[in-house]
């Protein structure tokens, strides 16, 4: 395979993503009645750069050795399928799409993409990037002994580039989550991957920085507060891990920084902090649950603070509040700086996005602000994006479908000459989406065979259903009745 990239360039840096291709259909599979489990690892410190513990506890010369052989079983390769339709040629907009290895032109159908991926639960669950398996039809995971499976999508999240993937197997190795706050700068750490489709590949550096914000993410709300490493990471990297000299999962490799399409010093990783949230909710509700402040900031800095006449240069200034939001409702002004959330110092944007990108909607912080020279906290709870509701109204089943449902208008069920039902109101990411052609407005009246005539009844019979599932329904513009069939397994 070649390897096709292109740059673009901020700050006389490109800024280049080691990705690779794929999307397919948000679901678990693999019934169980017990919640999926994910390791972490509470409390740690840094660990020094010059001398370390052998595993008899001996202080002996920095070795990475047994690391390496500790974190690698649970790095796997990742390879992405995708069905180009005949004589499509447009570039996509998609930025993580300019760098994939692929198949020359001429052989353009399908499109071949690889990328790593981490083992983060022994029953099969992978975490990765979301630009490894965007559009693709078949994934295929390798682990390091060989063995091969095909993977099927938990669920995605653009916003913070991540993916959560599951494969048919137990008693898999892992990678247990530290707790990225306490990761250091300066710290050692080691990025394991396949660049260039070189398996199990391994590299060393440090974290040169946190909280970086490289605008990458093209997605609205997308969330950028990168750790910075100075470990060499290449395209095939992309999904991979970023680990302490603990073996834990400081954090998933996404991007790189480059004139050149290859490593020139600075790569970028999602913080172990903001994957445990993705895995989480991915898990529990099938899309991830984000709280929102509801402000527009700036950075503060020594221009700023003279122009404004502040007297601290550090912090994230707030510059509007948005009507009946959170903040507002908090007490939150423009003008005021924001200093610390919780007991977090804040002084950037993106340490303030991270911070309450890992909130649900419910949640509460307490935010410390600058107020004309006075320190002042306040207490905050987030709200939804478009809400105020707590947790998505529709709950965990129809949350992995990617779809919102309303009751039907009772009037609107005399006109059809049904006995009710539930309207599809909003479709986004998810099941429906991927496995049928359903549009919004569809009217569901049966599942599988049974009348259902309200939204409860229908979360009722999906949450009972198993395996195959049949949605009967119409639509208010169109004759007849329509038959979506997809696949729901838990």
């Amino acid at each position: 395979m070649k390897t096709i990239m292109k740059s673009t360039t901020k700050w006389g840096v490109g800024i280049i993503i080691a990705v690779l291709l794929g999307v397919i259909v948000a679901q678990q599979f693999g019934k169980s009645d017990q919640k999926v489990k994910i390791e972490k690892i509470e409390d740690r410190s840094a660990v020094g750069a010059v001398l370390t513990a052998n595993s008899e506890g001996e202080v002996v010369p920095l070795d990475f050795t047994v690391i390496a052989e500790k974190v690698t079983d649970a790095v796997v390769h990742i390879r992405s399928t995708q069905q180009e339709p005949q004589g499509r040629q447009a570039p996509s907009a998609n930025p993580f799409r300019d760098f994939f290895q692929q198949r020359p032109p001429q052989e353009r159908r399908p499109r071949m993409g690889s990328g790593s991926g981490v083992i983060i639960n022994s029953d099969g669950y992978i975490v990765t990037n979301n630009h490894v398996v965007e559009g693709a039809d078949e994934i295929e995971v390798m682990l390091n002994d060989n063995r091969n499976y095909t993977a099927r999508i938990v669920g995605t999240d653009p916003t913070t580039d991540l993916a959560l993937i599951r494969v048919k197997e137990t008693g898999l190795p892992t990678i247990p989550l530290v707790n990225s706050d306490n990761v250091e700068v300066g710290e050692w750490v080691l990025a394991v991957g396949n660049p260039f489709n070189l398996n199990s590949t391994v590299t060393a550096g440090i974290v040169s920085a946190k909280g970086r914000n490289i605008n990458i993410l093209e997605e609205r709300y997308a969330v950028e507060s990168f750790i910075q490493t100075d470990a060499a990471i290449n395209p095939g990297n992309s999904g991979g891990a970023l680990v302490n000299l603990q073996g834990g999962l400081v954090g998933i490799n996404t991007a790189i920084a480059s004139p050149t399409g290859s490593y020139s010093g600075y790569g970028f990783a999602v913080p172990a902090n903001i994957v445990s949230k993705v895995v989480e909710d991915l898990l529990e509700y099938g899309s991830v649950q984000r709280g929102y402040l509801g402000v527009t900031i700036r950075p503060l800095s020594g221009n700023l603070a003279d122009e404004l006449d502040l007297d601290i240069t550090q912090g994230v200034y707030i510059q509007e509040v948005i009507d009946n939001s959170a903040a507002e409702e908090a007490g939150i002004q423009p003008g005021d700086v924001v200093i610390r959330i919780n007991d977090n110092t804040i002084n950037t944007p993106a340490q303030l996005q991270e911070n309450i990108a890992r909130r649900r909607p419910g949640d509460e912080l307490r935010i410390t602000v600058n107020r004309e020279g006075r320190e002042e906290t306040l207490t905050v709870e987030l709200k939804g994006l478009n809400e105020g509701q707590a947790i998505a109204l529709s709950g965990s089943v129809l949350g992995r479908l990617g779809a919102r449902f309303s009751d039907l208008n009772p009037d609107t069920a005399r006109e059809l000459d049904i006995r009710g039902g539930a309207k599809l109101t909003t479709l986004s990411d998810g099941i429906l989406q991927r496995e049928t052609r359903i549009q919004e407005g569809f009217i569901v009246t049966k599942v599988n065979g049974e009348i259902i005539t309200n939204v409860a009844e229908l979360q009722q019979e999906l949450s009972e259903a198993e395996g195959g599932v049949m949605l009967e329904g119409v639509y208010e513009d169109a004759p007849g009745s329509y038959y979506y069939a997809f696949g729901m397994e838990r």
